[in-house]
């Protein structure tokens, strides 16, 4: 089956240019809006936490600042913890999961630790409820040197002083139907590649990094997510996502070779999420739990686990 049967951009087999990526952002429309519902709860932290301007995203004629939420006493000799959401815009419990944490949670770990979070990478994407920036880029396949997306590109420069300090870092992500009804069929006519129909798994799992999988962290971080939503079981043929299942609940990916975010430092412990929120078994306030029991015990594991 190919991508022409399912996306009304490019022509089946020849992968899009310039016109086409025009297009394709014509279709595209705020659907809501990044200042009131994440830079509003940003600045509401200031009383707690250090916020700072990384970057801005300028995409004419809208502009978004870019900020980091870091702990107020940033003290060397305490292990640093990065937590990151957006990567992919319309992935909501990971922007709304980090805000979260950082509201209810944090306020625990103040002395213990250097926090830095990054609550929303992809303001444009966040606003337009979809997973691209407006080249048709996948932020979280260009996490690299020189990156053509401006969204990795200042994350990057954000953490290179910090790539080698980092003990453990958490990416906050959803996995939701409109991956299978909108954006592999996207990236198949972007790439001019057939749409090959998969299945999305119903609850929450974890991509560990295959260069460093640390299956240990991962279960500590599944068993407490496991008590505020269900975990994702494996397909028929051992796999989620097409991925073979390498624990209850855990995928692996090449964090680094894929230009995935998860790979961006040399965290000893790093993890993905991938919450489901199509589930009927699953709210979005459960999910945004599930998203901040998932930080907690991230750094709860690496913090007893030096």
């Amino acid at each position: 089956m190919t991508s022409s049967s399912f996306y009304p951009i490019g022509t089946p087999g020849t992968p899009w240019g310039p016109v086409e990526v025009v297009a394709w952002r014509a279709r595209q429309s705020r659907k809501r809006s990044y200042a009131d519902e994440v830079l509003g709860r940003v600045d509401a932290l200031r009383a707690h936490f250090d916020i700072a301007e990384y970057g801005r995203l300028d995409y004419a004629p809208e502009s978004y600042p870019l900020y980091a939420v870091r702990s107020r006493d940033w003290n060397d000799t305490l292990p640093t913890m990065l937590v990151t959401g957006g990567v992919h815009g319309y992935e909501t419990s990971g922007v709304h999961g980090a805000l979260q944490f950082l509201e209810r949670d944090a306020s625990r770990y103040a002395g213990r630790i250097n926090l830095l979070c990054v609550p929303c990478v992809s303001p444009w994407g966040y606003e337009r409820i979809h997973r691209w920036n407006p080249d048709a880029l996948d932020p979280n396949r260009n996490f690299r040197e020189h990156s053509p997306a401006q969204e990795s590109a200042a994350l990057w420069g954000l953490l290179a002083p910090l790539r080698g300090q980092v003990r453990m870092h958490i990416d906050l992500h959803e996995t939701t139907d409109s991956d299978e009804s909108e954006f592999r069929p996207a990236l198949a006519a972007r790439d001019g590649k057939p749409f090959e129909p998969g299945t999305i798994p119903d609850g929450f799992y974890l991509c560990a990094d295959s260069a460093r999988p640390e299956p240990d962290f991962q279960q500590a971080v599944i068993a407490a997510v496991a008590r505020v939503t269900h975990i994702a079981p494996a397909d028929p043929d051992g796999t989620i996502i097409g991925s073979p299942v390498v624990a209850h609940g855990v995928i692996e990916y090449d964090c680094r070779r894929l230009g995935l975010c998860a790979g961006i430092t040399d965290a000893h412990y790093r993890t993905t999420t991938e919450v489901y929120p199509d589930s009927p078994r699953a709210t979005p306030a459960q999910c945004n739990d599930a998203q901040a029991a998932a930080v907690c015990a991230a750094i709860d594991y690496a913090l007893a686990h030096p």
